[in-house]
């Protein structure tokens, strides 16, 4: 980050998420041993540390809203944020995920006004038909930090980076995608 004041400001929010999320372990353990048997890893403490985490950044990115995202889209983004964030400290935070097909159609066209031409806008984005935020797929994350991370990790997940233009934009996948240099190119 370029700004001083604003990196020191993110590192504080962070500090103050992780020790949220610890606070918050005792109480997520009193309500997880019946809670999503099986789905988070390490028993009724790991179901606890998934929950607390969840909780944690919650409060974090207040804005974010996971609902629309297909099933196996959901569970990919919150095992890959526990994992981010227990074993390395590592918020990710979710800008955009489902889109129904009337804000991506208000997207695409804000950006063919922006850009002067649907050509260039689908460098950016898709339309509805074609968009995976449609179909609960595609996530967009931030900061930085947190994409990089998914970047690195977020195979084990089937979370992929697709785009070399957008850092942020990644998509739930059974087999690992190509990566394309925008999302237009796949229709060349």
């Amino acid at each position: 980050m370029a700004n001083p004041q604003l990196a020191l400001k993110e590192r504080v929010l962070a500090s103050v998420t992780r020790v949220i999320a610890v606070l918050l372990v005792p109480i997520a353990f009193v309500r997880a041993p019946g809670w999503a048997p099986g789905r988070a890893p390490g028993g009724a403490l790991g179901r606890a540390r998934f929950l607390a985490c969840q909780w944690a950044l919650g409060l974090r990115f207040p804005a974010e809203d996971l609902r629309g995202l297909a099933p196996e889209t959901l569970a990919a983004i919150t095992h890959a944020r526990a994992e981010a964030f227990w074993r390395d400290g590592q918020l990710i935070g979710l800008t955009s995920g489902y889109r129904d097909v009337s804000e991506q159609l208000r997207i695409f066209f804000e950006e063919v006004r922006r850009t002067g031409s649907v050509s260039a806008a689908r460098r950016r984005v898709l339309p509805p038909e074609e968009s995976r935020h449609v179909r609960g797929l595609a996530l967009d994350v931030r900061p930085v930090e947190g994409a990089r991370w998914l970047e690195l990790n977020g195979w084990r997940y089937g979370l992929y980076r697709v785009y070399d233009n957008e850092w942020w934009h990644f998509e739930y996948r059974t087999v690992a995608p190509t990566r394309l240099p925008h999302p237009d190119a796949h229709t060349r």
